[in-house]
């Protein structure tokens, strides 16, 4: 069996626990207290961060070369399009929310209001609350934007962007930090996403000291 080495609301791991799940891998969730540069993980993953994943004998890190791996190795149901033109896209917009999204938006609310009490790092710093909190608003209005145009975020077609931009708005759905009501098209394409066999063990997550809200795990939010 797999074994994936995770932090049940990093992003990052879920885009990658949703691409096992998606694929029908079986696998088994170690959670990762990276933060403390654990020797025998640190040798899984010298840059000491997850996810790590250990599959086929391989033990492999970084979530967008993991994804593409489980891609090529087992590629139905497809993540990814056929076309060159398609596949850029989608690599694009898993880059948007890996990159753009991650640093405007997470990093901002996600680690200042739970990372750091985990962590033991101190409270959260109000002003990156408030950047993020702004921000997301911009970022839904982007979804939106593509949403009006696509039955999907990338085409007509599920794919990785999907599941990229899923993992972080879930993470912050988890508290409460996503607001469903600024665009009926974002809150239809997650309710669609959401209600997939492969989020199940993502709604199942519970975080020591952090609550999810009573909708996080409704269906018909």
């Amino acid at each position: 069996m797999a074994r994936l080495f995770h932090v049940p609301l990093s992003p990052y791991c879920r885009k990658v626990r949703l691409s096992l799940a998606e694929k029908k891998i079986e696998v088994e969730l170690v959670e990762e207290r990276y933060w403390e540069q654990d020797p025998d993980f640190l040798r899984r993953n010298p840059a000491g961060k997850v996810p790590v994943l250990r599959l086929d004998g391989q033990v492999m890190a970084e979530s967008a070369a993991i994804c593409e791996y489980i891609e090529e190795t087992r590629p139905e149901p497809p993540l990814m399009p056929k076309k060159p033109e398609a596949r850029y896209e989608v690599r694009r917009l898993v880059g948007w929310f890996d990159d753009k999204f991650h640093h405007e938006v997470t990093s901002r609310l996600l680690y200042e209001r739970v990372n750091k009490k985990v962590t033991g790092e101190g409270y959260p710093d109000s002003k990156n609350v408030k950047a993020g909190a702004k921000a997301i608003k911009y970022h839904l209005d982007y979804m939106a934007w593509l949403l009006d145009h696509r039955r999907w975020l990338a085409g007509d077609q599920m794919t990785l962007a999907d599941f990229a931009a899923a993992a972080h708005l879930s993470a912050l759905d988890y508290i409460s930090d996503v607001d469903w009501n600024r665009s009926q098209a974002v809150k239809d394409w997650y309710a669609k996403i959401k209600s997939r066999p492969a989020f199940r063990s993502i709604l199942a997550d519970q975080v020591p000291g952090f609550r999810p809200p009573p909708h996080y795990a409704d269906l018909d939010f």
